[in-house]
């Protein structure tokens, strides 16, 4: 997709704790900087992958400030930062603005389950005019569709209301639905205007580009980026078609384990970093047969990782 402003390969970035839980922002720096040398084009930070709701605000807000502060600039980063409170997405969007990101990831109010349209309209509305005006400041709006996670769908009717509404501001959609179908239907209401849509599964990513989507925000580019970007960059061809197999069957092995601390064990395997395995409750690391299981799963894919940095 031409003039995307993310187009292209972007990861569900992890964050990796240390032994006290707090998000190690040195060992989060150095992952960045390694996967935009191999592959990717922008960073989901504070994602589902990200463990984001397992932080807090003031947690949220040091570590956009200490990834850019370790020299990941601000441009290439798409943080999640949609929250049940409408304040404190507002302050989240504000700074993420002010450090010079140039979009924002928002999930739905997740908490009150089967809001009407009114009041999920109501809420974005309040949160874009609050945080950045009707004009969207320099920040553009990416709705995250994630209904497995939030049970708060985001229908097309309801995406061409707030388009209309917030003219330019909001600017594409992340489909984490596994559905394709739905996937699709985004893409056919709004793409020839512009609007991005990129699929949160790996395994969709070649048919979407076929489409006229603009790529993926996902967790396993974690350690698949130079695939995917080898996809996208070869994109209708035979060599991205055999790029794209070899990705749904990475896609497939790191599913097979719960998916944050499966892909923590992969990156701390790859980089001989034990403490990568480090996660915040109620998720818990691999145990030993879980991990080889997985690491099995992961070798039998034929995939070799770059060289850690």
């Amino acid at each position: 997709m031409k003039n995307a402003l993310f187009g292209g390969v972007n990861v569900a970035v992890l964050t990796p704790m240390g032994a006290d839980l707090a998000p190690d922002l040195d060992r989060m720096a150095a992952h960045c900087r390694w996967l935009l040398g191999h592959g990717a084009s922008g960073l989901g930070i504070l994602g589902t992958t990200g463990e984001a709701n397992s932080l807090g605000i003031s947690e949220r807000i040091a570590l956009m400030e200490g990834i850019v502060a370790r020299g990941i600039a601000p441009a290439c980063l798409l943080p999640g930062l949609g929250t049940t409170a409408i304040t404190d997405t507002v302050l989240l969007l504000r700074r993420a603005a002010e450090l010079g990101c140039r979009g924002a990831l928002l999930l739905p109010p997740f908490f009150y389950k089967n809001p009407s349209e009114d009041g999920l309209f109501a809420y974005f509305s309040e949160v874009i005019d609050r945080a950045l005006g009707r004009a969207g400041a320099a920040l553009a709006i990416y709705l995250y569709h994630f209904p497995a996670q939030s049970a708060v769908p985001f229908t097309v009717s309801f995406i061409a209301r707030l388009r209309a509404a917030f003219p330019g501001v909001i600017r594409g959609i992340k489909d984490s639905s596994g559905d394709f179908a739905n996937t699709r239907a985004y893409v056919e209401a709004f793409a020839a205007e512009g609007f991005e849509v990129y699929c949160g599964d790996d395994g969709a990513l070649h048919d979407l580009l076929a489409i006229g989507g603009a790529g993926s925000i996902s967790a396993a580019s974690n350690i698949s980026s130079a695939l995917n970007a080898e996809v996208v960059a070869h994109a209708g061809t035979a060599r991205a078609a055999a790029a794209q197999a070899r990705l749904s069957a990475i896609r497939k092995a790191v599913t097979s384990a719960p998916l944050i601390p499966g892909l923590k064990s992969l990156v701390a395997r790859h980089t001989g970093d034990a403490a990568w395995t480090h996660i915040r409750p109620p998720h818990l690391p691999l145990s030993p047969a879980e991990a080889a299981k997985l690491f099995a799963a992961f070798d039998a894919c034929g995939f070799a990782l770059p060289a850690a940095a």
